[in-house]
């Protein structure tokens, strides 16, 4: 009656809970990729096999009167155990924490699903065959030897959900939660030893009715626990990512102000420095107008009436005649001629030899030839 119960109980609770959490991973899918979601599918697959496993035995035990120590029924228990500890091993990288990850976790996550599918798959099925092969066909065997191809996984399982369980709460501020991961642990390890302990050393101590009935509370009060706490890590994920998210939304907004910010510095830098500039070159454009304007004033040259006569004097009869002979034309004197001459070059800038071409030829070119009063025939 006591296999019935709990049967009936883990059925119930796993397969609703797997129907739920299955939901939740279709719902949560369509919003995220992230490598936690793949955690939600596994431990959801994890339960459904506990509850498939229990629906199995309760119609076996109950409806076809399979007895509970009929070998095949311990084969099929011990196959469903090991599905859930494979399902339990792919979810636990999903776990999120900042802690180091512990060393079954490490292997896990070199391979790749497929990959460790097939490795767990393939180690455990040449155990069982031998297993199967030595237990089958003597009924000198116990049940409790069929379920020794199970209890190391169980163990190394639970060690390393108890880490990760642990180490995500410490890292969700939730330290008080390593009493219920503690005695999930301590749950297990019960569960397993009630699977492998003889009745026969178990009779010494206490009845086989109550006997059964520990292992039927533990078995039921692990499965209840582990729900419980997946359930908290789920929805605390749940809040984390909710809170990362809008963190990430606040750090993006926060990223495009800075980088306003550093193009409004750069423009207002580039903009005072094109301002800079423009004063630079308006400054210089005009200290060169300025420069240019007194080379301007500085180049023009005023000359006088007499000076532009005798000027154009020389033009004309230069090449032909001496200064003497020109002033004769002009009625001065030879030496007020030579001192307009002097005057001139002093004007004009005019030194050095060859004065007398470079005066002829300034006339020549400034049109001054007009203003001559004599000729030279």
């Amino acid at each position: 009656m006591y296999a019935h119960i709990e049967s009936t109980v883990t059925a119930l609770v796993c397969l609703l809970t797997a129907f739920v959490i299955q939901r939740i991973y279709d719902k949560e899918g369509k919003q995220q990729s992230r490598n936690t979601i793949s955690g939600i599918k596994w431990f959801g697959l994890a339960i459904f096999a506990w509850g498939i496993g229990a629906i199995v035995t309760l119609l076996a035990t109950k409806y076809f009167q399979v007895s509970a120590d009929a070998k095949w029924l311990v084969y099929w228990g011990v196959f469903i155990s090991l599905i859930n500890s494979l399902f339990i091993l792919l979810s636990l990288p999903s776990i999120e924490h900042q802690n180091k990850r512990n060393i079954i976790v490490q292997i896990v996550e070199r391979f790749s699903v497929k990959e460790f599918v097939m490795l767990f798959g393939g180690i455990f099925s040449m155990i069982a065959f031998v297993f199967i092969a030595t237990s089958y066909t003597n009924p000198d065997i116990s049940s409790s030897f069929i379920w020794l191809i199970d209890i190391p996984i169980s163990l190394v399982v639970a060690l390393a959900l108890l880490y990760e369980l642990n180490s995500a709460f410490i890292n969700r501020n939730m330290k008080f939660m390593y009493l219920p991961c503690f005695s999930l642990f301590v749950l297990i390890i019960i569960a397993v030893s009630h699977r492998i302990i003889p009745y026969e050393l178990v009779q010494e101590y206490i009845s086989l009715s109550n006997w059964s009935l520990l292992g039927i509370i533990t078995a039921i009060s692990f499965k209840f626990i582990f729900i419980l706490l997946f359930s908290i890590l789920l929805y605390s994920w749940k809040f984390l990512s909710e809170k990362e998210q809008q963190q990430s939304e606040f750090v993006v907004l926060e990223a495009e102000r800075n980088t306003l910010r550093v193009e409004n510095e750069k423009l207002k830098i580039a903009n005072e420095s094109h301002i800079d500039t423009i004063q630079f070159l308006t400054k210089k454009l005009k200290r060169q107008e300025q420069k240019v304007s007194e080379m301007q004033e500085a180049s023009k040259i005023v000359l006088s009436d007499r000076q532009k006569e005798v000027l154009a004097n020389l033009g004309i009869c230069g090449d032909k005649k001496s200064y003497t002979e020109i002033a004769e034309a002009m009625h001065i004197s030879v030496d007020g001629f030579q001192a307009h001459i002097y005057q001139i070059k002093k004007i004009l800038n005019i030194s050095g030899s060859g004065g007398k071409e470079q005066l002829i030829m300034y006339a020549i070119e400034n049109n001054l030839l007009q203003f001559a009063t004599i000729e030279c025939g």
